[in-house]
């Protein structure tokens, strides 16, 4: 019998840790790591990495993986971006706890929020469970590419336990807390790995409500994050109402984590212009973790953006009266119409009608730029679709029109940076990256299939970051642990994230040279036919989940060693 399953021999070994390469062989078996360096001995499967970076596979914190977990078997486009783990449940929606009655409720909610279509979450989930603890055995049952993880969501918790108060946001009442504590406490014990909100005022149904969690007051967050201090484990992870000012939405982070003891995650982003009020959060984070408190902002290393298209959900006309009628049609159809020059002239003379706040802001003409092949996630000012348009004594709504027009085929794509690009650039992010209490994550995978690819951002990273930038880069060994490591300590997942034995063995090998970004494409691949982006990569030569071969020279190879991870891992005893 061999001595390992799998023998990965020669490699550049980059271990998650931040320490400097090195060239070894790392061996794998069953679904652990066994040596690291000089692995003498025989192997079942010989995997020759000379030329090839060798890392930890990538965790990723931040997805909406809640119901393609269920209705796929392929956690994509993250899986294709050498990410082995992801963790669900964000932003406070998802899917359970839910009785049969309120899944129209979370349906909403989740087509405002995180652009699912309606008839894909009816149709593509049996709504086989209605506690937490249900679900996740759901999500346990199915085969998968990769780990997922799950954290508890608070506006279905609140619908489940407040029924329709709970909906309209009626503030909780003592019966209220108590049970959405014992509830939360019910699903950390079957695997939870913590509590998710949002304060967001843009995150809104379906209809224009404001989602159920906006506005819970601290008393609400604390009592329901207690339940991670009685159990003893957990994360809190939050989207702050940015729009009251940092030091208002950080008192709640505050409270919940004095209170519990618990470590805590918060989206976090740059304003495009103006002084950097960003700043003012870090001076929080540092002064709280001065004092014992772990708190770590999560950021994209690219801009927050959209991706706009005749196609996709959003684009500057996709609320003009003229467009409404054809919104929903296919693409083919659409064309018939706005192939008609006076249809479009009518289009371009029209002002849009409220929707919603996606929609709105999809005229956001000085920072709505092409989106080339391959992309450009910096693409110079004056490509936008303003400055093209002034340059060329046009208004922005012909120029963006020829643009989504293509020639004619009406596959053009804009880029709508709404966010993390200050001055046009993406030079604000860099020291922001090189902090140790900052946490990469917000790719959204399984969410905004049709508005949002940011789920790509890993190979992003390695490639302009890491690579091809001019100026001051972020060095390989740096990269790798923002990807593994920082991560997984971040949602307490220390089983996973470095190349030492005893760890799991999950593991990337990458070739640097040819390593590429693809341009998003739209696919029709969800339930029902359903749309959505997907983004390609190239230059994953082997990308390996618990010991067993996932891709294989980008391509997937059809095996499913995924599973729920329930709970906090601890780190191994080995290591």
């Amino acid at each position: 019998m061999a001595d390992y399953d799998i023998l990965i021999k020669g490699g550049t070994v980059l271990d998650g840790s931040g320490g400097a390469a090195f060239t070894g062989d790392v061996a794998l078996k069953g679904d652990r790591i066994v040596a690291v360096g000089q692995c003498p001995g025989t192997a079942a499967k010989v995997i020759d990495a000379a030329g090839k970076l060798v890392t930890p596979g990538f965790v990723d914190i931040h997805t909406h993986y809640d119901g393609q977990s269920i209705w796929s078997e392929e956690m994509s486009p993250s899986s294709s971006h050498g990410v082995t783990t992801v963790v669900m449940g964000n932003c406070g929606v998802g899917f359970a706890p839910c009785r049969k009655e309120d899944q129209q409720t979370l349906i909403k909610v989740m087509e405002g929020v995180e652009d699912i279509p309606g008839v894909v979450m009816a149709e593509g989930l049996p709504w086989d469970w209605e506690t937490f603890p249900e679900y996740l055995d759901a999500v346990d049952s199915r085969a998968r590419d990769i780990d997922v993880a799950a954290l508890l969501p608070h506006s279905p918790l609140r619908v489940y336990a407040m029924g329709a108060r709970g909906a309209n946001r009626e503030p909780a009442n003592d019966e209220d807390l108590a049970k959405m504590r014992s509830l939360a406490r019910e699903a950390l014990e079957a695997g939870a790995i913590g509590f998710a909100t949002s304060r967001l005022q843009i995150h809104k149904t379906m209809d224009g409500d404001f989602i159920p969690s906006f506005e819970a007051d601290s008393r609400e967050l604390v009592e329901i994050a207690s339940a991670m201090k009685d159990v003893g484990s957990g994360v809190m992870q939050m989207v702050p109402n940015i729009y009251n000012g940092w030091d208002v939405e950080f008192a709640h982070i505050k409270a919940i984590v004095d209170a519990t003891g618990r470590p805590a995650t918060f989206t976090y982003a740059t304003a495009n212009s103006g002084p950097p009020t960003w700043l003012e959060a870090l001076e929080l984070v540092e002064a709280e973790n001065a004092k014992g408190a772990k708190i770590r902002p999560q950021m994209m290393p690219r801009p927050i953006g959209m991706v706009a298209g005749f196609e996709l959900s959003t684009h500057p006309f996709c609320l003009c009266p003229s467009y409404l009628p054809i919104a929903r049609l296919p693409l083919a159809q659409q064309l018939e119409h706005l192939k008609n020059p006076d249809f479009r002239a009518q289009l371009i003379a029209e002002q849009p009608e409220e929707g919603h706040p996606l929609a709105q802001l999809s005229r956001n003409w000085n920072w709505l730029f092409p989106l080339s092949d391959p992309p450009n996630y910096e693409p110079p000012r004056e490509t936008s679709v303003g400055a093209q348009a002034q340059a060329q004594g046009r208004t922005p709504e012909e120029v963006a029109m020829d643009l989504l027009m293509n020639g004619g085929d009406g596959k053009g794509m804009l880029y709508n940076a709404l966010g993390n690009f200050h001055e046009g650039k993406l030079d604000a992010l860099l020291p922001l990256m090189q902090r140790d209490d900052i946490v990469l994550g917000l790719g959204d995978g399984g969410a905004h299939y049709a508005a949002i690819c940011d789920a790509s951002y890993p190979t992003f990273l390695l490639t302009y970051w890491t690579r091809d930038r001019q100026g001051e880069k972020i060095d390989w060994p740096a990269a790798i642990r923002a990807l593994t490591s920082v991560p997984a300590d971040t949602m307490c997942l220390s089983d996973r994230g470095l190349l030492k034995p005893g760890y799991k063995a999950d593991v990337n090998v990458i070739d640097p040279e040819r390593l590429a970004l693809h341009r998003p494409e739209v696919k029709f691949d969800l339930p029902t036919g359903g749309r959505r982006l997907d983004q390609a990569a190239s230059g994953y030569v082997w990308t390996i989940c618990s010991g067993e071969v996932i891709r294989h020279d980008d391509q997937s190879t059809g095996a499913r060693p995924g599973r729920l991870v329930r709970g906090s891992q601890t780190a191994p005893l080995a290591a």
